[in-house]
């Protein structure tokens, strides 16, 4: 059996780290071992940042629909429990996208959920 060596195997998982790490500050995108650990530690913040985007968003929606229900004398937590109670599936992104955009329709949910209520 032949000897195979690891020349452009190598090379193309460097330049493809490489790559990735292109733009970081220092040595973290020109040196392959420093350039790695940095990749890695990239994955791992954009992974953490993917989930908490999620926890970030459902916040400004709360805090878009609470914003909204001031002018009815409202509170968001009766909102959302007139909502239950009238059988109103809406979920919060959708209710802040017409708390925005649409108002009369959001002031005929907020009257159905205070007669739920």
């Amino acid at each position: 059996m032949a000897r195979v060596k690891t020349g452009t195997t190598r090379r193309k998982r460097h330049k493809k780290v490489l790559k990735r790490t292109k733009g970081f500050r220092m040595t973290k995108g020109r040196l392959y071992k420093v350039s790695k650990e940095a990749d890695l530690h990239a994955g791992q913040y954009a992974y953490v940042g993917r989930k908490l985007r999620k926890r970030d968003m459902r916040r400004l929606w709360i805090t878009r629909i609470n914003a909204a229900l001031t002018p009815y004398n409202l509170s968001y937590s009766k909102f959302i429990n007139g909502l239950k109670k009238a059988k109103i599936e809406l979920n919060r992104k959708i209710l802040a996208d017409l708390a925005v955009s649409d108002s009369n329709t959001f002031k005929e949910i907020v009257d159905k959920t205070q007669k739920a209520l």
